[in-house]
């Protein structure tokens, strides 16, 4: 299992190799070559900067959505991204359980999933991403 933040922090959660997740680089340094849904220049302007959650197929469901919950709780907004069927998979659980750890505490959030590239070993793959907001 393998989560990784963008921030100085450390994460609670241990860390497995992954071979495509230790080489995504953090959000200060992604390049983002397209988002789909962002049809002009100024729409990727007004996005806010949320934290970046990395998940692998190796995650524990329960352990991202607790990282989810605390960035959500700090910032309002996170972001997490991942490659392949089995971290999107343990992504999208994570957003369900996050948001009923929040919802306990009258937090309700959205998810808005859209695909970014993203450099790795200097090779472009498709990552999804899913931006998580309060509502």
């Amino acid at each position: 299992m393998s989560l990784e933040t963008s921030s100085n922090e450390q994460s609670p959660v241990s860390t497995r190799h992954d071979p495509q997740e230790a080489h995504m680089t953090n959000a200060q340094s992604l390049p983002i070559a397209r988002a789909v849904g962002a049809s002009a220049p100024h729409a990727q302007g007004m996005q806010r900067s949320a934290e970046v959650l990395k998940v692998s197929t190796r995650s524990r469901p329960s352990a991202v959505a607790g990282a989810i919950a605390g960035v959500i709780r700090e910032s309002g907004a996170a972001e997490v991204q991942s490659i392949g069927a089995g971290a999107t998979n343990q992504a999208i659980k994570a957003v369900a359980i996050a948001r009923s750890y929040l919802s306990e505490e009258g937090i309700d959030i959205v998810c808005i999933p859209a695909f970014i590239d993203v450099a790795i070993d200097d090779e472009e793959r498709t990552a999804i991403r899913l931006l998580i907001e309060r509502r």
